[in-house]
């Protein structure tokens, strides 16, 4: 399913409601390939940098930054759970560090916020291309600067962001460990790899990607693929509440 921005968003939604149910979500036996679209090569290692706890620019364009923040409590001789961070449409990684990074602090958590090049991710109107390729060299980056644990790793979005983390976190669940999106709207079809856990909420009088044809199609999706989602919903619209984004980190931490 590819996004067309001529395409009314209902019936954008109509349609990606069929490409979910075309989604083979069963598990994957194939080697991880980097030639594969929607396939991280990056993993996380030891590091050969230093960093500080605070903000820090990795990338940034036209005035669209990609931020890592290290939370006061990281100590590098002990691997922090990581989250990698992805806003929604015409948004960037400013705004979704914004939302996120009261929850990251409070929980230890090292987060990577990056910056989509256009108004919205790349595999929600042409594929896996610029978007994918940068967020691999971001996480890269971020594997040389942190001491990851391995067996904590999340991608959490919200709206479009959510769409992509939970594409994204399902064909690299080899990688992330949990998946948490907030309001998303639907399921990009690809091969799913690994087992990640996953986390999902949804506002019921969401006016921008109703619950009906949205998160709730997801979830039922997911659950009959075999996943297991915690989904909560909640009354209001699209929106993640900071108590929402602090409840789903402390599902991840566990």
């Amino acid at each position: 399913m590819t996004f067309n921005p001529l395409l009314p968003r209902r019936e954008f939604l109509e349609r990606s409601a069929l490409a979910v149910a075309a989604i083979a979500l069963g598990p994957a036996t194939r080697r991880l390939s980097v030639a594969e679209p929607g396939r991280f090569a990056t993993r996380p290692h030891k590091p050969s940098k230093e960093v500080a706890p605070g903000e820090h620019v990795l990338f940034e364009e036209g005035g669209r930054r990609s931020i890592l923040f290290v939370p006061a409590s990281y100590d590098a001789k002990r691997p922090a759970p990581f989250a990698l961070a992805l806003h929604g449409a015409t948004q960037s990684g400013d705004w979704m560090l914004r939302g996120s990074r009261a929850a990251a602090e409070a929980h230890g958590v090292i987060l990577l916020s990056p910056s989509s090049t256009g108004p919205t991710w790349d595999a929600l109107h042409r594929g896996y291309a610029e978007d994918f390729s940068r967020i691999d060299k971001l996480l890269n980056e971020t594997f040389d600067r942190c001491s990851i644990d391995p067996a904590k790793l999340a991608i959490v979005g919200f709206s479009d962001g959510a769409t992509y983390a939970l594409s994204a976190g399902l064909m690299n669940g080899d990688l992330f460990t949990h998946i948490i999106a907030h309001s998303p709207g639907f399921i990009i079809p690809g091969r799913p790899h690994g087992r990640p856990k996953v986390f999902v909420s949804h506002g019921r009088q969401d006016p921008i990607l109703p619950i009906d044809r949205c998160g709730r199609v997801v979830v039922a999706q997911l659950q009959r693929a075999g996943y297991d989602p915690r989904f909560d919903e909640f009354d209001g619209g699209h929106v993640a509440s900071p108590e929402m984004r602090d409840t789903a980190m402390r599902w991840f931490i566990g």
